[in-house]
């Protein structure tokens, strides 16, 4: 793992963001979380380790208009850090595929169980405790107010998480468990929905 560890230092000033939901701390957990399943769900970690810990090199607003191709130039930033580090031009190619696969925008199938994994250990971050506080600082980057006032959990009118950020515990958050790849990852990330869950229900008492 020498070669990884170069790696980390190469890296970790890139999360230099500004950015909590984005920053090393993110890819720390997310790093754990592939860690986690790989343990259950047989995996490259020299290829997808170094993937997890480059995936957000690049970050771009969730309304920012290359939001789309994000993954794409973390993928092409990674090529360079990645030589740099000892690897492959072979590995590299497959590290910066698994980057690519591994947003959620895009909606692609994972090719490997690298891609799977990362996909997987991405989407967990995104829920829990930790998904509320995410969930917070996007919405509060993007201007967005918490909930609206007339209707805070909508049940007659549109959901818009770009105006309210509890909006995006239903237009996203909650649909990914069941969009996890992996059978522990699905596992975990139910149960941290049940958390998210029992928050709204503080959260409607709160103002009522």
């Amino acid at each position: 793992m020498q070669r990884l560890e170069h790696l980390i230092d190469k890296a970790k000033p890139l999360y230099n963001n500004g950015d909590p939901s984005h920053d090393f701390a993110h890819v720390e957990r997310v790093m754990q979380n592939c860690r986690t399943i790989a343990a259950q769900t047989p995996a490259n970690l020299e290829l997808l380790l170094p993937a997890a810990l480059l995936h957000d090199i690049v970050n771009l607003p969730k309304n920012h208009p290359e939001r789309l191709q994000a993954s794409a130039h973390a993928a092409r930033r990674s090529h360079e850090i990645l030589t740099e580090s000892g690897y492959s031009e072979n590995e590299i190619q497959k590290i910066k595929e698994i980057i690519i696969e591994h947003s959620y925008s895009l909606g692609k199938k994972p090719s490997t169980p690298e891609s799977a994994i990362l996909q997987d250990a991405d989407k967990l971050d995104a829920l829990g405790a930790i998904g509320i506080l995410r969930a917070v600082t996007c919405g509060s980057r993007m201007g967005s107010n918490y909930y609206d006032t007339q209707e805070p959990i909508a049940k007659t009118r549109e959901l818009n998480d770009k105006a309210f950020t509890i909006d995006h515990f239903f237009t996203k958050l909650f649909k990914l468990p069941d969009l996890m790849n992996t059978d522990v990852a699905k596992a975990e990330a139910f149960r941290r929905k049940e958390f998210m869950k029992s928050f709204l229900n503080q959260f409607s008492d709160e103002i009522k």
